[in-house]
C-alpha cells in the first residue's frame, strides 16, 4: 500500500513555477538549521548525502529535500549504477529530488529511472577547473553555452538544474524558457528559486563569502561568545578538580556503611 504524504511533490514544485510563485530554498547540515527552516516556512532544502538521514528528514518536515550526490571521488559515486543505488537509498529515507552533476548519461540514467534530477549550469564548482571561480555567461558565446546544457537537461528529462552565478539578465531568460525549476544562485530574481547556504544567512561563513550571499543574523559573534564561555566553563572545572571542589556529595553514589563494612571483612581490609 503507497502511504500519502503531506510534503510536496515534484507535481506541487511544478505547480509552483506555473503559478510564478517564488521558490525559497536553503543548503542546511545540521537538524537546528533543518527543523527552522521547516517551522520558518522554507519550500526546498538542499541537503548533502552525508548529512542526509531518518532523522535529518524528520527535522525538515514539510520542506520539499534535495539530496546531493557528490560527484566523482567526493562521494564515491562513479558509474550510473553506483548513483542509481544511491538514489534509491535516499529516496528510502525521504529525498525527493537529487542533485547529480555528473555526465549527461548519468543523469539520464536517473531521468529513465523516474528520480527527479536536479542538475547544474553556469558556474559549476565540480567543474571550475574549466572556467574558474568567476561568473559565467557574460559574453553571448557563453550565454549560448549555458542556455544549450539547460535545453540538453531539459531533453534527458531533468525535473531542475541549479543556475549558479550568471548574470541576472540570462537567469530571467532562462527560467522563462524552460519547464525545468531554476535554482538561482546569484543568478538574479527572474530565476524560479532564490537559493542560499544557511550559513551565509546566519553569519558564520567559513571561508569566502560570495557576492549573491546575505546575511540576516550574527551567528559567527554568538559562536565566538559560546566558544570563550566553553573554555572558561572547562577551566573552571578543571580549578574544581585540582581543589578537591568536584565531586561532592550531590554526585556521587552512596553505599551503606553496614554494606562497605561487609564488603572491608570480605577482603580483610
Amino acid at each position: 500500500m503507497v502511504h500519502k504524504s503531506n510534503r510536496p511533490t515534484v507535481h506541487d514544485m511544478r505547480a509552483m513555477k506555473a503559478r510564478a510563485e517564488k521558490i525559497s530554498m536553503l543548503y542546511v547540515t545540521t537538524l537546528d538549521e533543518a527543523a527552522a527552516a521547516d517551522a520558518a516556512g522554507i519550500h526546498m532544502l538542499s541537503i548533502e548525502s552525508r548529512f542526509f538521514t531518518t532523522e535529518m528528514r524528520e527535522a525538515a518536515g514539510s520542506c520539499f529535500v534535495q539530496v546531493g550526490l557528490p560527484f566523482g571521488p567526493y562521494g564515491n559515486l562513479v558509474t550510473a549504477e553506483d548513483y542509481l543505488r544511491a538514489a534509491f537509498h535516499f529516496t528510502k529515507l525521504g529525498g525527493d529530488c537529487f542533485y547529480c552533476a555528473a555526465s549527461l548519461d548519468i543523469q539520464k540514467a536517473l531521468c529513465d529511472n523516474h528520480m527527479p534530477v536536479v542538475a547544474h549550469v553556469g558556474l559549476i564548482p565540480s567543474y571550475v577547473t574549466w572556467t574558474g571561480w568567476r561568473a559565467v555567461g557574460k559574453t553571448a558565446t557563453e550565454a549560448r553555452a549555458v542556455w544549450d546544457h539547460v535545453k540538453r537537461l531539459e531533453a534527458i528529462g531533468c525535473f531542475g538544474a541549479e543556475l549558479e552565478v550568471v548574470p541576472d539578465s540570462l537567469g530571467a531568460a532562462i527560467s522563462a524558457n524552460t519547464p525545468m525549476i531554476m535554482l538561482g544562485m546569484g543568478a538574479g530574481p527572474g530565476a524560479d528559486a532564490q537559493y542560499l547556504f544557511a550559513e551565509d544567512v546566519l553569519g558564520h561563513t567559513d571561508g569566502h563569502r560570495p557576492r549573491h550571499a546575505k546575511t540576516y543574523r550574527n551567528f559567527s559573534a554568538e559562536f565566538a561568545r559560546l566558544q570563550a564561555e566553553r573554555i572558561a566553563a572547562f577551566r573552571e572545572f578543571i580549578a574544581d578538580v585540582n581543589a578537591g571542589s568536584y565531586p561532592q556529595t550531590q554526585h556521587n553514589v552512596a553505599m551503606s556503611d553496614t554494606e562497605f563494612t561487609a564488603f572491608k571483612a570480605d577482603l580483610g581490609l
